[in-house]
Order: structure tokens, then C-alpha cells, then sequence
């Protein structure tokens, strides 16, 4: 794939950069927990179906919807308490999990394009997980996550003109390939740590190209 001729490329985080999708999905199921199996399960099912959806969205629609279906009546943690669980859980799998293979060799190669993370994970955790990881100096256009939305937060930095175009979006969810069409930034999805359940389908349908990993975004040795 020619990344020379884009102006900026940005990448979601999770399932993308960093090998996260796993512990993010055990961390919810484990938060919810406190209202019952059943609905720890069906807090997962709503965290697999919306990837990309900030956590702040996902537990508020937990407790206003969830909750009253599958634990009426029964009583646990507020959102407040529900985040901090979540987070609590994830903090140490953050900055652990695996990095994208070929990612310095990606920066390398793409010297006079700007790269941006446009996560739905949390903004300040973002920062400080790729802070702490030696990772942030990559991304010259940035770090952004919720409380903001990703449509939010590409048509804020395109206005600002931090995202040029021509740009791609590098993601692995329905979210990510939506947010990137209503932006106008073409699409390729990652599918190798990916948790969208039909993304293989569109994909191989000839929705939107795929690769593995972005180290297969890398010219590939001669012979």
C-alpha cells in the first residue's frame, strides 16, 4: 500500500497499536460483575458489538439498560465506581500488552506524514500509557481519546488542521470504518487482534481493504 501518498494517518489504539482488545473485554465483564453473571455476559456482548464506543458510554447504557432487564431491583456500583473498576483493571495490561510489530520501521518510512492515535479509550490514560512506553514521541499529531467521540475528535483536528488529507484511518471495528467515512479518510482494517465478529466477511466481501498487522504494511524484501 502506498502510505507516501497520504498527508496523515491515524490509528486507533486498541487492537491496532497495542494488543489491549483481550484485557479491555475481561476488565468490563469484571467490572459488571457486582450485578450478576448474567449481566457481566451481556456487558461483554455490548462492549464486542460497539468496539471503539468510549467506556463512559458503555457502562451508562449498562446501567440504564442493561441492568434494568437482566438485574432489576438489584443493587451494585455507580457509573463513578464502575470506571474506576474498569480502569483499576486495565492499568497494569496496558503497560504490558504487546506493541504493534513494525511500527518504528512504519514511523521510518512515513518521515513526512503525520500520525495521530484516535482511540475510544481514555484520553489522559492514553497519554500516559504511551508516555510511559516510550511510544508518544510517534504520533506528532497527537493522542485523543473519550470522553470525546471519534467523530468528535476528526472533525475537531481536521478543522484545527492537525489531520491533512488526503488521510487514512487505520482501525479494527465497525466504529473505526464508519468514523473514517463520515470523515472522508479512507479505511483499512487491521484484523489480527480485532474482536469484529463480521469484519472478516466485509472484508474478504471486498468491503474495505485488510491486512494482518501493519508490519504488512511494509514494503517486503526483495527476493
Amino acid at each position: 500500500m502506498p502510505l507516501h501518498r497520504y498527508a496523515s494517518l491515524v490509528f486507533d489504539c486498541d487492537g491496532v497499536v497495542l494488543d489491549s482488545n483481550r484485557l479491555k473485554t475481561e476488565a468490563f465483564g469484571q467490572a459488571a460483575a457486582a450485578y450478576g453473571p448474567e449481566a457481566a455476559r451481556a456487558m461483554v456482548d455490548h462492549h464486542v458489538a460497539h468496539g471503539g464506543v468510549s467506556r463512559y458510554a458503555k457502562f451508562a447504557h449498562f446501567l440504564d439498560r442493561i441492568v434494568p432487564q437482566v438485574a432489576p431491583g438489584r443493587d451494585g456500583p455507580g457509573l463513578e465506581a464502575l470506571l474506576e473498576a474498569y480502569a483499576a483493571g486495565v492499568r497494569e495490561g496496558l503497560a504490558t500488552c504487546a506493541v504493534a510489530e513494525g511500527l518504528e520501521a512504519l514511523r521510518a518510512l512515513t518521515p513526512g506524514v503525520r500520525w495521530l492515535i484516535v482511540s475510544g479509550g481514555d484520553q489522559a490514560e492514553l497519554r500516559e500509557v504511551f508516555a510511559a512506553r516510550g511510544l508518544a514521541e510517534m504520533f506528532d499529531g497527537g493522542i485523543f481519546g473519550s470522553p470525546d467521540t471519534k467523530d468528535a475528535i476528526l472533525a475537531r483536528e481536521l478543522a484545527a488542521g492537525t489531520v491533512r488529507r488526503p488521510a487514512l484511518f487505520l482501525g479494527d471495528s465497525r466504529l473505526d470504518h464508519e468514523a473514517a467515512g463520515r470523515a472522508g479518510h479512507d479505511f483499512v482494517y487491521v484484523s489480527g487482534w480485532s474482536e469484529w465478529r463480521e469484519g472478516p466477511q466485509l472484508a474478504a466481501a471486498g468491503a474495505f481493504p485488510a491486512v494482518r498487522a501493519l508490519a504488512d504494511l511494509l514494503p517486503r524484501a526483495a527476493g
